[in-house]
């Protein structure tokens, strides 16, 4: 039996789907920002700005498994080649360094929380988006979910999420809904199975279809219920 059951109204959403290669627009950041940005960090951006562009104030939540991995790993390489690191890097290397690139580009200063855990982080990301906006419906929520596989250097990890971004924008009075549950793994697996949750979710989104995924002792489903209209 699932033991965890939410609703959050979907007023806009927007995805870069798993090993997308083109590379994101993100021409609303300033251009010295932006040429510093890492392809994570402009998949973030991307969906958020096509999400949330005309709406002045949103609350953010940030999730991803691995965050800025990649650039934390090339600081290392420089600290073992005794090379200085740029405070630059080091300042976009954290976990949340998208929110505040995203606040500052917009000039907003709404609370933004950052989420990562492990193969489950985009249910937990919905989870708190949809905590947060219950506590608060006059002001939107927008949940931002981007990754990117780790650098091999670290093994075989498993789910592990190619390259993609989604974002939800959670509005009063939305045209669509996306009901979500969670509880205990079940014997039989999700069919189609989906190797990560990101995956799963999209490809629901897309189809406007239900979709599960199952993994780490938890099995996850969602259920989009649309007006007809995106």
């Amino acid at each position: 039996m699932l033991d965890l059951r939410w609703t959050i109204p979907v007023a806009r959403w927007s995805c870069l789907p798993p090993g997308a290669t083109a590379a994101p627009d993100v021409k609303f950041i300033d251009p010295l920002v932006r040429r510093r940005l890492s392809t994570l960090s402009k998949m973030a951006l991307k969906v958020a700005h096509d999400c949330a562009s005309d709406s002045p104030s949103v609350r953010l939540v940030f999730a991803s498994r691995h965050g800025e991995l990649r650039r934390t790993t090339s600081m290392l390489d420089d600290i073992v080649a005794n090379q200085p690191v740029s405070p630059t890097a080091f300042s976009l290397s954290v976990l949340n360094a998208m929110t505040g690139v995203y606040g500052i580009a917009r000039d907003d200063r709404s609370p933004a929380t950052a989420i990562s855990a492990g193969a489950e982080t985009l249910g937990y990301a919905l989870l708190e988006a949809h905590a947060q906006y219950s506590a608060d419906p006059a002001t939107p929520v927008l949940m931002v979910y981007a990754d990117e596989p780790a650098d091999e250097r670290y093994g075989a990890i498993d789910h592990e999420m190619p390259a993609g971004a989604l974002a939800i924008l959670l509005d009063r009075d939305a045209p669509d809904e996306l009901e979500c549950a969670s509880g205990p793994a079940l014997d039989a697996p999700c069919a189609p199975a989906y190797a990560t949750q990101g995956e799963a979710l999209m490809q629901g989104l897309s189809a406007r279809a239900a979709a599960g995924w199952q993994g780490l002792g938890r099995r996850w489903q969602w259920s989009f219920r649309s007006s007809g209209a995106r």
